[in-house]
């Protein structure tokens, strides 16, 4: 039988704990799947891991962080430690439905696609403070990407668990995780799913949030075209500065032999900076080539530290 694992970071969600688990376990007691619920704790303050730990069934993990890491840190911890098959996504937060789980795990099961991803279609959030946000958030994806991902944001989703070992995650890169999924070459059904309002517990999304995300577009940008390469951009853009600086001080060498006095001009100054800052522009790309190489070659850092794991019986 397939395994699905669902892993859900949580932070100060004490009051969400119970409600949660017990939403999970009726939606899927008798769906026939065998499955495995990861909670991820992102060093909450408040009775959080308690909460979990009086709630907690034989499919229950519990998985501590030292210190808070940050969601994309807390869900690459969950899903490293996952054995599922298939790996599906959660808010801590009783605003996913857990029954969508079931609808949206027989789609990928039955169709030709990697990745489940639900829209949002009646969000029970805040205009001005999510929606507006989100919105922008989600054009800026859908241009910088090239994708067609209308709800990035939404917290419920359901991935082969090979396309995530194919994708690095850090910063606040869980919001564009099936953006970075569909770069991959992972084909995408998106599906409509149910929303609810924030009932418990205090919501820790903030538009510090937005400014986080679109940094990790640039980012992303630059790896989607870069990344495997950076003295393809670096290189071209050193060479022309070089170059550039290099045709001023000819010119300036050859007005200087025909006995013009150049000693103290603007421009002379300004060829000598284009031959230096173009010869770093190179430098850099050397770097970054050299990195990228190494991180090729060896990558086994993890962007969290974990403290305890409630075991699996």
């Amino acid at each position: 039988m397939n395994k699905l694992s669902i892993v859900i970071p949580v932070l100060n969600e004490g009051e969400n704990i119970k409600p949660l688990l017990s939403g999970i376990k009726e939606a899927l007691i008798n769906s026939g799947f065998d499955y495995e619920i990861i909670l991820v704790d992102d060093g909450s303050t408040d009775d959080t891991v308690n909460a979990i730990r009086q709630n907690a069934d034989k499919n229950t993990i519990l998985i501590g962080l030292k210190k808070n890491y940050g969601q994309t840190a807390a869900l690459k911890a969950g899903i490293d430690y996952s054995k599922g098959e298939y790996i599906a996504t959660m808010d801590g937060d009783l605003q996913n439905d857990p029954e969508d789980l079931i609808y949206m795990m027989n789609i990928l099961r039955e169709s030709d696609c990697d990745v489940v991803t639900g829209i949002r279609v009646k969000r029970k959030d805040d205009l001005f403070l999510r929606k507006i946000p989100s919105a922008i958030a989600n054009y800026i994806i859908r241009k910088v990407a090239g994708t067609d991902i209308k709800d990035n944001g939404c917290g419920i989703k359901i991935f082969k668990s090979q396309v995530l070992e194919e994708i690095p995650l850090y910063g606040e890169r869980h919001r564009i995780l099936v953006s970075l999924a569909a770069l991959e070459g992972a084909r995408i059904r998106q599906v409509d799913v149910k929303h609810h309002p924030r009932v418990l517990g205090k919501s820790k999304y903030g538009l510090n949030r937005t400014l986080k995300i679109i940094s990790d577009l640039i980012l992303m940008h630059f790896f989607k075209k870069y990344g495997q390469k950076p003295m393809y951009l670096f290189g071209p853009a050193g060479i022309i500065t070089s170059l550039a600086g290099s045709i001023i001080l000819v010119i300036l060498l050859t007005e200087k032999i025909l006995g013009a006095d150049i000693w103290g001009r603007p421009v002379m100054i300004l060829g000598v900076l284009l031959m230096l800052i173009g010869f770093q522009i190179i430098s850099t790309g050397l770097i970054l080539d050299m990195i990228v190489k190494r991180n090729y070659e060896k990558n086994d850092g993890k962007p969290y530290k974990i403290k305890n794991i409630l075991p699996r019986e």
